[in-house]
């Protein structure tokens, strides 16, 4: 069976969602993409260009029997331009994120443009597939709220049919490429935070409870990985000028450098208000290190329930606890994290991208 997977930003998590799928599924799959440069733009435009990108795909190589797209993507405008090429392929949309629930920065206000574009693109989709069930049951709790702030013919009615077409898949990591990597051994435990640098995964919250770690006289290094911007958050810079030589790793790291330093990492920590699988936590479990995660959003749903006391916390205090405890009981943190494992080995490539198989060929 021949896919054509759609995405408009190919970088971060979602460009390792389009390459994971096509090396690991077991069908032809050719990934048709833009660079991930203004997402906004994306959003409203790449449908346009990427739809020819696609009808010239299919002259060269023939019809595809599945779309698969992102959720960047202008699913109806992309359809419509690329009709006469589309014949009768089945559409599938995954839902990397949604634009409903994203927690506005003070810089930020409210633009109702990209949550209905997800909306409609799951009108014309086959299968919508979200990442998580944290995921789906947010975005079915919200988007009645969403179209009653419009003035008639609110599409209530159709919420149930995209329902019922929807089901949930993680998103795919490949964490065979962590098996049997070294890392850094040293006496000091270090606490690795490797999500992007942006409002909503909670920079200013990471800066204040690792300053108040350091000030209770603890040993620990800290690595801050993750995606970076043109400008470091406020926050980040402080903490590097209040932590010195404690911070071991400042910024990008490069494919087998960061698999270093997953392998070197005691503990990962989370400060996200917005996350709706999470992909560098689960590397980072994966690797070996303890969690110290938000009780909100998708972490309750990512780690067994068996664990939530001992890795989640409710508020700041209780975040600061919980890291004091984790760098001072080195051999409690290595045997919880021994057994989250497997947990996060049911995200890898070789387990998930024959399910992904199976639920595009539905839509052929």
């Amino acid at each position: 069976m021949r896919i054509a997977v759609i995405e408009p930003y190919f970088g971060g998590s979602h460009a390792a969602w389009a390459d994971g799928y096509r090396r690991f599924s077991a069908h032809d799959v050719a990934v048709i993409s833009h660079g991930d440069r203004f997402w906004k733009w994306r959003m409203h435009g790449a449908h346009v260009t990427l739809a020819s990108d696609f009808m010239a795909a299919v002259a060269a190589g023939g019809p595809f029997d599945v779309i698969l797209c992102s959720s960047m993507l202008n699913v109806p405008g992309f359809l419509g331009l690329a009709r006469s090429a589309v014949g009768n392929a089945g559409v599938v949309l995954y839902m990397h994120e949604n634009q409903l629930g994203y927690p506005l920065s003070p810089r930020d206000r409210i633009d109702l443009t990209y949550p209905m574009l997800n909306w409609t693109s799951m009108l014309a989709a086959d299968l919508v597939v979200f990442n998580s069930q944290y995921h789906h049951d947010q975005w079915f709790e919200d988007i009645p709220r969403f179209l009653r702030q419009f003035p008639d013919y609110q599409q209530h009615g159709l919420i149930a049919a995209v329902r019922e077409s929807s089901l949930v898949l993680p998103v795919g990591v490949d964490l065979r490429r962590i098996d049997g990597v070294a890392g850094q051994v040293g006496d000091v435990p270090r606490i690795i935070w490797n999500q992007r640098w942006e409002y909503d995964k909670g920079p200013a919250e990471l800066s204040a409870a690792l300053t108040a770690l350091y000030r209770r006289g603890l040993d620990f290094e800290v690595i801050l990985a993750g995606e970076q911007f043109p400008t470091d958050p406020d926050e980040f810079i402080a903490l590097r000028d209040e932590l010195g030589d404690r911070i071991a790793h400042y910024g990008w790291a490069e494919a087998d450098e960061y698999r270093s330093l997953l392998a070197s990492a005691d503990v990962v920590v989370s400060t996200a208000h917005h996350e709706f699988f999470g992909i560098s936590v689960t590397e980072a479990i994966y690797a070996g290190a303890f969690p110290v995660l938000p009780n909100r959003v998708v972490y309750p749903e990512r780690i067994p329930a068996h664990y939530h006391a001992r890795c989640l916390y409710d508020d700041a205090n209780e975040l600061v606890d919980k890291l004091a405890w984790a760098v001072s009981h080195d051999a409690a943190i290595k045997e919880v994290a021994a057994a989250l494992k497997p947990a996060m080995a049911t995200a890898d490539w070789g387990v998930v991208a024959p399910q992904y198989d199976a639920a595009v060929s539905q839509t052929a």
